[in-house]
């Protein structure tokens, strides 16, 4: 292919086309090499950016016994040259909790190919062990894995029809098996594959078939310097190419060169120049397409991992901290630090993946069984990534040490796109930014995310000052009965909840009078009111609250009822929702919370609560309050079936919503309160249907980005004390944040979900934390306007604030 046409096909493949296959082969006699490249990393960059990925594994060689003689191979051996011819069940399980506790989340189980077939030992062995054959057993060694200490497995067992596929898939995650070549001569007499019936190429490429009829998440990939010619490689490739067109089920592909071995017949056999290597990654880019995943091993290939970035790969493949590459025992992996520091040198991003990758996450429930779900989910973030934290919302567990004292406030440029640089101008320059800027807001990691929190946290004291506000208040929840039948919550109530924390309730008027009464004897200046929809309430029930309170503490200011409540409270009088809001303000609500928000976003709304009202319904409760004078809150409820792409989504409602309102200038939206979830009473949750929360890193994004989105429609962001505790609080008050929000006696949906804070929080709490970061603390009213020097006194000696 000429220089011209390969300008020609840059041109079509920038619209993510593929080339076709006559164009694909004409490559086999392009010799430029770095143009090649140079084409394959734009192709790359355009889908994969910055993010180079790797999988944090353990490789558990099941049996070394095969039933082929690979002419390369020193994997295999014979019943005489091994201990046992199975690995126990045990030993597997013991391998996979050593890497389980340095942060793997892959079981890589490799072994021959049915070794029963060929030797007696492994009949014996397999009888022993209860199996008949060598894949079941697998199945028994990868159930055990997952269950036991939740790593997630990856199986390489090699050929195999569909049945096989689908009894394995319901105890893997994935699976794989190395086309290695389509080149059928090379399985003849002198080839590398004569004698190894299950390295013919069909049965290969029968075997990827069945896969994607099974619709498992599949791997595959070349081995080049075999003997095979640059068209044969390509033909290899067009094979895959072909298969993935058909059933998607390729995640990525393996360019792996070939190593000679000792004591092999292929022991002098040339191995491939660095130049055929990057010409065969170069030409594998160009040919799957931008979106493709292509790896390569960098144990071998040490000390060109910069050049290899630079042939258009966006993986690393399994890297293991704790045991070698069996199959290429003479090549060490390289430690993480040092594979991270040179992904660094080629500016990009080293990511921790699951074996699941990101783009087949969105898609779970094609790809993934049911009772391998929630061992995956609980290893992943919102992006699809591995968790690069053990945090969780509510969890009384330390915060990652790198947020931790003003580390957040240190921002390095040294790695940060000029396309993030405006984008965070442009949101502290006040102007409008799209929904595509606000996700790849979301997506930052490394010098970007220190870069964006810092942009944040300089906004904050623009904005703010070094003032951190709090509110002395006192919750209600007045029932935790319920009949809405929202999948993450644990706080309500009904025929289907009895097993969770705890028992029903609902409190009569006299009750929350009295507790309003105490609330205001002792300092506080708000009560904040919600609960489940009682099937027995009408808007009636919630007028009657109002005047009950408003009668016994007239001066209180009542924050009450979510946009669900007014909704439902609308719909039993059978009047329209402003006529409804209308009588409540009469009744003395003076602002409310911006609750029932969880995420705007109708991609992920429904799943959540499929019976609630949407996002449409819940806008118009809120911009209706703004128009009768009644300001609210706003929140977001992030981190169990979400991702970026649904929080920038939800930050560009709210933004929408708070400008609209500062136009109108009459109610407004006081605040913005990121929520994490917390998983672990979450039905949602224990069903195995959601991620157990937001990583912290997440959890600091969000606090960072919604202050530099939503600026300067809405000026506060507050943290959730309850859900983050002291040192969470502290650091995402570092990172955009200035206001810990009320104290919240008797804070009862956050400890109902598993959560270790709330209850109360005391003045002097909340005055040591802010001192701990050098801010000055200001108590305030639910406007926002100061307490007084002398009210303040007054609650600092309460002591135990209500």
């Amino acid at each position: 292919m000429s220089s011209f046409l390969l300008d020609d096909a840059l041109r079509e493949l920038s619209s993510d086309a593929l080339i076709s296959e006559q164009q694909a082969l004409e490559l086999a006699s392009q010799t430029d090499t770095h143009k090649l490249m140079s084409i394959a990393v734009h192709m790359r960059d355009q889908q994969h950016g910055k993010v180079i990925s790797y999988s944090r594994k353990v490789f558990i060689p099941l049996t070394h016994l095969c039933r082929d003689v690979c002419h390369y191979c020193t994997f295999a051996k014979t019943p005489k040259q091994v201990e046992s011819p199975y690995l126990t069940i045990e030993q597997a399980v013991d391998v996979a909790r050593r890497g389980a506790k340095l942060s793997c989340t892959e079981a890589l189980l490799t072994l021959g190919e049915r070794p029963e077939l060929r030797y007696r030992a492994a009949r014996e062995a397999l009888a022993d062990l209860g199996c008949k054959t060598t894949l079941e057993y697998l199945g028994k060694v990868s159930t055990a894995i997952y269950t036991q200490t939740g790593l997630l497995p990856h199986l390489n067992p090699g050929c195999m029809d569909y049945d096989e596929l689908i009894a394995l898939k319901s105890c893997s995650v994935s699976m794989g098996i190395m086309l290695e070549t389509s080149a059928e001569r090379l399985s003849e007499k002198g080839g590398p594959h004569y004698g190894s019936p299950d390295k013919h190429p069909s049965a290969r490429i029968a075997t990827i078939k069945a896969a994607g009829e099974a619709k498992v998440p599949f791997t595959t990939g070349i081995l080049i310097g075999i003997g095979e010619t640059r068209r044969e490689r390509i033909e290899a490739l067009l094979v895959i190419r072909q298969l993935h067109q058909q059933y998607g089920h390729i995640q990525e592909v393996i360019i792996q060169n070939f190593r000679a071995k000792p004591s092999t017949q292929m022991a002098n056999a040339p191995e491939p120049s660095l130049n055929e290597l990057l010409w065969t990654l170069a030409v594998s880019r160009i040919v799957l397409g931008a979106k493709m995943n292509i790896q390569v091993p960098p144990n071998l290939n040490p000390g060109v991992l910069e050049q290899l970035i630079a042939a258009g790969i966006n993986d690393w493949g399994g890297v293991s901290p704790v045991t070698p590459d069996y199959v290429n025992p003479e090549a060490p992996w390289p430690h993480l630090d040092d594979l991270e520091r040179q992904t660094q040198a080629s500016k990009k991003l080293l990511v921790q993946r699951a074996p699941l990758y990101p783009s087949y996450v969105k898609e779970i429930e094609r790809w993934i069984e049911p009772n391998v779900r929630k061992s995956l989910l609980v290893c992943l973030d919102g992006s699809g990534y591995a968790r690069d934290d053990d945090w969780c919302a509510g969890a009384d567990t330390p915060i990652p040490e790198r947020y931790q004292k003003s580390k957040l406030l240190i921002s390095s440029n040294r790695n940060v796109d000029s396309e993030i640089r405006q984008i965070v101008y442009n949101a502290c320059e006040g102007a409008q930014l799209s929904e595509v800027d606000v996700e790849a807001l979301f997506q930052v990691r490394g010098d970007e995310l220190d870069y964006v929190v810092s942009a944040a946290n300089q906004l904050r004291k623009k904005v703010s000052g070094d003032t951190v506000s709090y509110v002395l208040n006192r919750n209600i929840n007045y029932t935790n009965i319920c009949y809405f039948h929202c999948g993450f919550c644990a706080f309500a109530k009904g025929k289907v909840r009895e097993n969770l924390r705890d028992e029903p309730y609902k409190l009569g008027l006299d009750e929350i009078a009295q507790r309003a009464l105490e609330a205001q004897q002792k300092g506080a200046t708000e009560v904040c009111m919600q609960g489940g929809i009682h099937p027995t309430y009408t808007g009636e029930t919630y007028l009657e609250i109002l005047k009950a309170v408003k009668k016994i503490a007239p001066e209180l200011h009542v924050h009450a009822f979510s946009a669900l409540e007014v909704w439902q409270g609308a719909a039993t009088l059978e009047i329209s929702v402003e006529q409804f809001l209308a009588k409540l303000k009469e009744a003395g609500l003076d602002s409310m919370p911006g609750t029932a928000a969880e995420i705007l976003d109708e991609r992920v709304r429904p799943l959540l609560s499929p019976d609630k009202i949407n996002t449409e319904q819940w806008v118009s409760v809120i911009s209706t309050a703004h128009k009768l004078g009644i300001n609210t809150t706003s929140t977001i409820m992030f981190g169990h079936l979400d991702g970026p792409e649904h929080w920038a989504r939800h930050l560009m409602v709210i933004q929408q919503l708070a400008q609209q309102a500062n136009i109108a200038g009459l109610g407004k939206i006081t605040e913005f309160v990121p929520l994490p979830y917390v998983h672990m009473e979450s039905p949602l949750f224990k069903r195995g249907q959601a991620r157990p929360g937001p990583s912290f890193r997440e959890v600091v994004l969000m606090h960072a980005v919604s202050r530099l989105v939503l600026h300067p429609h809405i000026t506060n962001i507050q943290v959730s004390w309850p859900k983050l505790g002291p040192l969470g609080s502290v650091a995402c008050l570092e990172a955009g944040a200035n206001d810990l929000g009320g104290s919240l006696m008797n804070e009862s949906i956050s400890r109902a979900a598993g959560a270790s804070f709330g209850q109360e929080m005391t003045a002097a709490t909340f005055q040591r934390w802010i001192h701990s970061i050098n801010r000055k603390p200001m108590q305030r009213r639910t406007n926002y306007s100061k307490i007084s020097t002398a009210e303040t006194a007054v609650s600092l000696d309460q002591q135990r604030i209500l």
